[in-house]
């Protein structure tokens, strides 16, 4: 079995006439609800074997808020690969994942993201893919199980939806 762990990076400062966009960092809300999310990870032993990251400052901030959960963090690389990547690009650096990692994890951008998932998942709870139709808030986070055992073996609707959280379902079930 493979676990393909998909995250979009929390919220950051609007995009500003002169901000290079790869440049904007993460509001204070972000930051809250990316460390939110890691520690989410973590209780529930979502742990992943290699994360990805594109080289974005808010993807990168949105890591290292989220694996401060983590004792030791996980080992994580940049791609260029995964900044306003297309489904298709994304597709490749999934597949392109080495056989040691079990469980990857992607931090990335939307749409791609977004978009990736909804080409990937053809099975899971029916409430958590109909939210997930309709929107990958900041902070969304989307876990997805698929049956083979080695990534070259992707393909589109091979995933199982395992669950997809954000920051506003974990605050809702707290309450």
């Amino acid at each position: 079995m493979r676990r393909l762990i998909l995250f979009r990076h929390a919220k950051a400062e609007p995009a500003e006439m002169g901000l290079e966009d790869r440049a904007r960092t993460l509001v204070e809300r972000g930051r809250k609800d990316a460390g939110k999310i890691g520690a989410y990870m973590k209780t529930h032993g979502l742990v992943p074997d290699r994360v990805i990251i594109s080289p974005a400052a808010r993807t990168q901030e949105t890591w290292k808020f989220t694996a401060a959960a983590f004792r030791p963090a996980p080992a994580a690389m940049t791609a260029d690969k995964l900044y306003d990547a297309t489904p298709h690009a994304i597709f490749a650096v999934i597949k392109d994942a080495p056989a040691s990692a079990h469980t990857l994890m992607l931090v990335a951008h939307n749409p791609g993201l977004h978009e990736i998932a909804l080409m990937l998942i053809a099975s899971g709870d029916i409430d958590a893919r109909e939210r997930l139709r309709e929107k990958l808030p900041t902070a969304g986070l989307i876990i997805v199980d698929f049956a083979f055992d080695d990534w070259d073996k992707l393909h589109p609707q091979s995933g199982r939806l395992e669950r997809f959280i954000s920051p506003k379902s974990l605050d809702a079930a707290t309450i």
